[in-house]
Protein backbone atom coordinates (compact mmCIF):
# COMPACT_ATOMS: atom_id res chain seq x y z
CA UNK A 1 0.00 0.00 0.00
CA UNK A 2 1.47 3.40 -0.98
CA UNK A 3 1.34 5.76 2.09
CA UNK A 4 -0.79 8.85 1.43
CA UNK A 5 2.39 11.04 1.86
CA UNK A 6 4.45 8.76 -0.92
CA UNK A 7 1.66 9.44 -2.82
CA UNK A 8 1.45 13.28 -2.64
CA UNK A 9 5.24 13.55 -3.42
CA UNK A 10 5.06 11.48 -6.42
CA UNK A 11 2.18 13.37 -7.65
CA UNK A 12 4.19 16.86 -7.10
CA UNK A 13 6.64 15.68 -9.03
CA UNK A 14 5.06 14.44 -11.77
CA UNK A 15 2.82 17.25 -12.25
CA UNK A 16 5.98 19.72 -11.60
CA UNK A 17 7.31 17.85 -14.42
CA UNK A 18 5.46 19.03 -17.19
CA UNK A 19 5.49 22.67 -16.47
CA UNK A 20 9.34 23.65 -17.52
CA UNK A 21 9.63 26.70 -18.75
CA UNK A 22 11.60 30.47 -18.03
CA UNK A 23 12.06 29.74 -14.92
CA UNK A 24 13.69 26.45 -14.98
CA UNK A 25 15.76 27.60 -18.31
CA UNK A 26 17.01 30.41 -16.12
CA UNK A 27 18.09 28.60 -13.26
CA UNK A 28 19.76 26.24 -15.56
CA UNK A 29 21.52 28.92 -17.00
CA UNK A 30 22.49 30.56 -13.88
CA UNK A 31 24.12 27.17 -11.87
CA UNK A 32 25.47 25.26 -14.92
CA UNK A 33 28.73 27.48 -14.77
CA UNK A 34 29.08 27.11 -11.04
CA UNK A 35 28.32 23.46 -10.85
CA UNK A 36 31.10 22.46 -14.58
CA UNK A 37 28.20 19.97 -15.06
CA UNK A 38 24.84 20.24 -16.78
CA UNK A 39 21.38 19.76 -15.38
CA UNK A 40 19.92 17.35 -17.56
CA UNK A 41 16.62 18.26 -16.26
CA UNK A 42 15.08 21.13 -13.66
CA UNK A 43 12.06 20.93 -12.03
CA UNK A 44 9.88 22.67 -8.79
CA UNK A 45 10.26 20.38 -5.91
CA UNK A 46 7.12 19.99 -3.37
CA UNK A 47 9.83 21.06 -1.04
CA UNK A 48 9.17 24.70 0.22
CA UNK A 49 10.12 26.02 -3.04
CA UNK A 50 13.20 24.51 -3.89
CA UNK A 51 14.06 23.37 -7.48
CA UNK A 52 15.49 19.93 -8.33
CA UNK A 53 17.97 19.91 -10.87
CA UNK A 54 19.30 16.27 -11.96
CA UNK A 55 22.63 16.15 -12.60
CA UNK A 56 25.27 12.80 -13.50
CA UNK A 57 25.94 13.03 -10.08
CA UNK A 58 22.83 13.05 -8.61
CA UNK A 59 20.11 15.24 -7.62
CA UNK A 60 20.96 19.22 -6.52
CA UNK A 61 18.27 21.66 -5.04
CA UNK A 62 18.58 25.60 -5.65
CA UNK A 63 15.89 28.07 -5.64
CA UNK A 64 13.76 30.00 -8.11
CA UNK A 65 16.53 32.21 -8.99
CA UNK A 66 19.59 29.70 -8.86
CA UNK A 67 21.49 31.78 -5.72
CA UNK A 68 22.59 28.68 -4.15
CA UNK A 69 23.23 24.83 -4.40
CA UNK A 70 22.50 22.27 -2.49
CA UNK A 71 24.85 19.24 -3.34
CA UNK A 72 23.92 16.00 -1.78
CA UNK A 73 21.43 17.03 0.25
CA UNK A 74 18.91 14.63 2.64
CA UNK A 75 15.45 15.72 2.52
CA UNK A 76 13.68 13.91 5.50
CA UNK A 77 10.12 13.53 6.48
CA UNK A 78 9.88 14.61 9.78
CA UNK A 79 6.56 12.55 10.71
CA UNK A 80 7.33 9.25 8.56
CA UNK A 81 10.95 9.24 9.49
CA UNK A 82 11.65 9.04 5.62
CA UNK A 83 14.42 10.03 3.20
CA UNK A 84 12.87 11.72 0.46
CA UNK A 85 15.79 12.51 -1.33
CA UNK A 86 16.46 8.91 -1.63
CA UNK A 87 13.24 8.05 -2.46
CA UNK A 88 13.28 10.35 -5.26
CA UNK A 89 16.72 9.37 -6.77
CA UNK A 90 15.06 5.59 -5.95
CA UNK A 91 12.08 6.79 -8.88
CA UNK A 92 14.44 8.14 -11.33
CA UNK A 93 16.66 4.99 -11.05
CA UNK A 94 13.49 2.15 -10.74
CA UNK A 95 13.85 -0.60 -13.44
CA UNK A 96 12.44 -4.16 -14.44
CA UNK A 97 14.79 -6.75 -13.72
CA UNK A 98 13.94 -8.33 -16.59
CA UNK A 99 15.32 -5.71 -18.83
CA UNK A 100 18.73 -5.72 -17.24
CA UNK A 101 21.04 -7.00 -19.70
CA UNK A 102 22.41 -10.27 -17.83
CA UNK A 103 24.83 -11.21 -20.26
CA UNK A 104 27.11 -8.65 -19.31
CA UNK A 105 27.19 -9.60 -15.97
CA UNK A 106 29.31 -12.76 -14.03
CA UNK A 107 26.86 -15.43 -13.11
CA UNK A 108 27.43 -17.44 -9.52
CA UNK A 109 25.10 -20.25 -9.08
CA UNK A 110 25.24 -21.53 -4.91
CA UNK A 111 23.03 -24.91 -4.45
CA UNK A 112 19.91 -25.13 -7.13
CA UNK A 113 20.59 -21.30 -7.95
CA UNK A 114 16.54 -20.51 -7.86
CA UNK A 115 16.31 -17.62 -6.58
CA UNK A 116 18.20 -14.04 -8.14
CA UNK A 117 20.10 -11.19 -7.65
CA UNK A 118 22.33 -8.49 -8.88
CA UNK A 119 24.80 -6.99 -7.85
CA UNK A 120 26.88 -4.01 -8.99
CA UNK A 121 30.56 -4.17 -7.58
CA UNK A 122 33.66 -2.67 -8.23
CA UNK A 123 37.02 -5.17 -8.27
CA UNK A 124 38.56 -2.87 -5.93
CA UNK A 125 35.86 -1.83 -3.62
CA UNK A 126 36.98 -2.91 -0.07
CA UNK A 127 32.53 -3.63 0.88
CA UNK A 128 32.34 -5.66 -2.17
CA UNK A 129 35.01 -7.67 -1.17
CA UNK A 130 33.15 -7.91 2.52
CA UNK A 131 30.14 -8.89 0.03
CA UNK A 132 31.72 -12.43 -1.21
CA UNK A 133 31.59 -13.87 2.62
CA UNK A 134 27.62 -13.22 3.28
CA UNK A 135 26.93 -14.10 -0.51
CA UNK A 136 28.27 -17.43 0.17
CA UNK A 137 26.06 -17.99 2.97
CA UNK A 138 22.63 -17.94 1.38
CA UNK A 139 21.58 -21.29 -0.59
CA UNK A 140 19.77 -21.92 -3.84
CA UNK A 141 20.49 -18.67 -5.68
CA UNK A 142 21.98 -17.01 -8.83
CA UNK A 143 24.40 -13.87 -8.41
CA UNK A 144 24.66 -11.52 -11.30
CA UNK A 145 27.58 -9.30 -11.20
CA UNK A 146 28.06 -6.66 -13.35
CA UNK A 147 31.59 -5.37 -12.98
CA UNK A 148 31.40 -1.64 -12.47
CA UNK A 149 34.91 -0.14 -12.09
CA UNK A 150 35.00 3.55 -10.18
CA UNK A 151 37.68 3.77 -8.20
CA UNK A 152 40.49 4.64 -10.85
CA UNK A 153 42.13 3.41 -13.34
CA UNK A 154 43.55 0.38 -12.25
CA UNK A 155 39.64 -0.50 -11.43
CA UNK A 156 39.01 -0.84 -15.14
CA UNK A 157 42.13 -2.89 -15.94
CA UNK A 158 41.32 -5.39 -13.26
CA UNK A 159 37.47 -5.57 -14.87
CA UNK A 160 38.98 -6.72 -18.24
CA UNK A 161 41.24 -8.87 -16.61
CA UNK A 162 38.40 -10.60 -14.72
CA UNK A 163 35.85 -10.73 -17.66
CA UNK A 164 38.70 -11.73 -20.06
CA UNK A 165 40.16 -15.08 -17.94
CA UNK A 166 38.62 -18.12 -18.93
CA UNK A 167 36.37 -18.94 -15.80
CA UNK A 168 34.90 -15.15 -15.02
CA UNK A 169 33.12 -16.64 -11.81
CA UNK A 170 35.85 -18.45 -10.10
CA UNK A 171 38.34 -15.74 -11.19
CA UNK A 172 36.32 -13.22 -9.47
CA UNK A 173 35.39 -15.05 -6.35
CA UNK A 174 39.32 -15.49 -5.93
CA UNK A 175 40.02 -11.85 -6.70
CA UNK A 176 37.76 -10.94 -4.25
CA UNK A 177 38.17 -13.14 -1.49
CA UNK A 178 41.77 -13.62 -1.43
CA UNK A 179 43.41 -11.33 -3.57
CA UNK A 180 44.15 -14.18 -6.29
CA UNK A 181 46.93 -12.63 -9.06
CA UNK A 182 45.01 -12.02 -12.04
CA UNK A 183 45.13 -13.01 -15.26
CA UNK A 184 47.52 -10.64 -17.48
CA UNK A 185 44.81 -10.93 -20.54
CA UNK A 186 42.77 -7.49 -20.60
CA UNK A 187 42.29 -7.05 -24.24
CA UNK A 188 39.50 -9.35 -24.99
CA UNK A 189 36.06 -7.95 -26.10
CA UNK A 190 33.55 -6.89 -22.92
CA UNK A 191 30.97 -4.92 -21.71
CA UNK A 192 32.78 -2.40 -19.12
CA UNK A 193 31.59 0.32 -20.94
CA UNK A 194 27.86 -0.75 -21.42
CA UNK A 195 27.94 -1.96 -17.34
CA UNK A 196 29.09 2.01 -16.87
CA UNK A 197 26.03 3.05 -18.85
CA UNK A 198 23.82 0.97 -16.92
CA UNK A 199 25.18 1.95 -13.59
CA UNK A 200 24.61 5.69 -14.39
CA UNK A 201 21.14 4.90 -16.10
CA UNK A 202 20.04 2.74 -12.97
CA UNK A 203 21.57 6.13 -10.87
CA UNK A 204 24.01 3.88 -9.20
CA UNK A 205 26.19 6.07 -6.65
CA UNK A 206 28.20 3.62 -4.78
CA UNK A 207 29.44 -0.34 -4.73
CA UNK A 208 28.06 -2.44 -4.07
CA UNK A 209 24.70 -1.98 -4.88
CA UNK A 210 22.11 -5.20 -4.98
CA UNK A 211 19.19 -5.05 -7.17
CA UNK A 212 16.37 -7.40 -6.08
CA UNK A 213 13.43 -9.02 -8.68
CA UNK A 214 10.81 -7.43 -6.95
CA UNK A 215 12.57 -3.91 -8.34
CA UNK A 216 14.50 -2.78 -4.84
CA UNK A 217 17.63 -1.94 -4.59
CA UNK A 218 20.12 -2.29 -1.50
CA UNK A 219 22.85 0.27 -1.42
CA UNK A 220 26.03 -0.73 0.91
CA UNK A 221 26.78 -4.15 2.79
CA UNK A 222 23.88 -5.80 4.23
CA UNK A 223 24.18 -9.57 5.91
CA UNK A 224 23.55 -12.96 4.67
CA UNK A 225 20.20 -12.78 6.86
CA UNK A 226 19.58 -9.07 5.51
CA UNK A 227 19.79 -10.54 1.90
CA UNK A 228 18.01 -13.98 2.76
CA UNK A 229 14.87 -12.06 4.24
CA UNK A 230 14.70 -9.51 1.15
CA UNK A 231 14.74 -12.20 -1.16
CA UNK A 232 11.72 -14.29 0.50
CA UNK A 233 9.84 -11.26 -0.14
CA UNK A 234 10.83 -10.49 -3.49
CA UNK A 235 9.08 -12.01 -6.07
Amino acid sequence: MIRKSTLGLVLALLASASWAGPVEDGIRKAIEPRMGIPAAKVVKSPFAGLYEVDTARGLVYTDSTGSFLLFNGVIIDTKSGDNLSQRREDQLGAFKFSDLPLQDAIKTVYGDGSRVLVTIEDPNCTYCKRLVPELTKLSNVTVYTFLYPVLGPDSATKAAAIWCATDRAKTWHEWMSRGQELPAKTDCANPIDRNVALASKLRVRGTPTILLKSGERIPGLPTAEQLAQKLAGSK
